[in-house]
């Protein structure tokens, strides 16, 4: 059903406005707490880390409860994070306010996305899974450049105002618009861990992680990255973030479409933007224009990635739909936790022009699981 589906994306914006609007703002934040990048680059490592780590432990303990109400109560907890985190605390009660709606986040992806397929046709659940995921694409063109923004001209505070001001938005969506979704067969914690068995989801975990390792090395520190390298100012910065999300909503949408066709080809396709995006931002240089060009480019490349990542997972154990897109989730955020890290380790060692690289290592190590994957499933024909 469509409409379940767009209320799991309103409420995966607040989600995603929580996780990554921080990314417009760690140079300020960095300045008001007179740290370096890569200790700023803490509050988007240690978010995801948890998420890693306790992703598929919490969606499994959820499993039987209603979905409406794990929605709600996840949203409930995201929105107190941005408005403790608007009133700038210090830097160690940021840091674990920050963590705390991270111990949900997998949990909501996983109730969204089974409210959104639960009534709709086998044929178009990709399709209906892709309009829960365009809430990261959607929130990369408004909340988050739009954030950066109002950081830029005013304080940084202000984005967090902004994260918490679209949680209760879903919230309150999700509260008077969905019905109560009890869970009426609960399936067995045995039977859904059984998929950890099988070689070509180990594989598809694999191609998950070294993914998103690749794109948030350098995407973590995006507005560092276009300070330094590109001698971007923060406004002009909200404003490649805004060029990054229409790419991406364009990206998400026909990635949908695409999946329904064929999965492995559609995140083959944007996979490739993890070696391309790299060389074309060093062959761009100081020039605005083309930057911004390839930035577009990035944004539709980059965009899709959580859902493909997912969907690439999913299929490889449609059986266990909720646990594997924890799964998903969870190694997904061990690469943002790695990229980010290694990026900030970079950055820290060398100079922030280097980490579009770790983004062409990684991408390549993806594909070659992409490849071992289809080799798997061949031999068994």
């Amino acid at each position: 059903m469509k409409k379940h589906a767009y209320i799991g994306c309103l409420g995966f914006i607040g989600v995603i406005t929580t996780e990554f609007g921080i990314i417009g703002i760690l140079p300020q934040i960095a300045e008001h707490y007179r740290i370096s990048i890569d200790k700023a680059g803490i509050l988007l490592s240690a978010f995801a880390l948890v998420i890693a780590l306790t992703g598929p432990f919490m969606t499994l303990l959820v499993s039987g409860f209603d979905r409406k109400k794990i929605m709600a109560v996840s949203l409930l907890i995201f929105l107190i994070t941005g408005i403790v985190s608007s009133c700038s605390p210090p830097f160690w009660l940021l840091i674990l306010v920050r963590i705390l709606p991270a111990f949900l986040q997998p949990v909501y992806i996983a109730a969204a996305l089974s409210a959104a397929v639960a009534k709709g046709n086998k044929s178009n659940e990709n399709e209906l899974m892709s309009i829960v995921f365009s809430g990261i694409a959607i929130a990369m063109v408004t909340t988050v450049p739009f954030a950066t923004y109002l950081a830029s001209r005013v304080t940084w505070e202000l984005s967090f105002v902004i994260q918490a001001f679209v949680s209760l938005t879903a919230l309150a969506f999700i509260w008077f618009g969905l019905p109560d979704m009890p869970v009426k067969t609960r399936k067995s914690y045995g039977s859904q861990i059984q998929i950890l068995k099988k070689p070509v989801f180990i594989i598809s975990t694999a191609m998950n992680f070294f993914m998103i390792t690749a794109w948030f090395s350098t995407y973590s520190y995006f507005a560092e990255y276009l300070n330094k390298a590109k001698d971007m100012d923060n406004t002009l910065v909200s404003y490649m973030l805004f060029v990054f999300g229409i790419m991406g909503v364009l990206a998400n949408f026909l990635a949908g479409k695409m999946m329904n066709k064929s999965v492995t080809g559609t995140t083959l396709f944007f996979l490739t933007g993890t070696v391309i995006t790299p060389v074309l931002l060093y062959f761009s240089g100081g020039n605005t224009w083309t930057t911004t060009a390839v930035i577009g480019l990035w944004g539709f490349l980059y965009s899709p990635c959580f859902l493909s990542a997912s969907t690439y997972m999913i299929s490889a154990a449609p059986e266990a739909l909720e646990f594997a897109n924890s799964l998903a989730t969870s190694f997904g955020n061990l690469g943002v936790t790695l990229g980010t890290t290694l990026g900030g380790f970079v950055i820290a060692k060398y100079d922030v022009t280097y980490t579009p690289w770790l983004t062409l290592l990684f991408g390549i190590l993806a594909i070659g699981m992409i490849g071992i994957r289809y080799k798997l499933e061949n031999s068994k024909k």
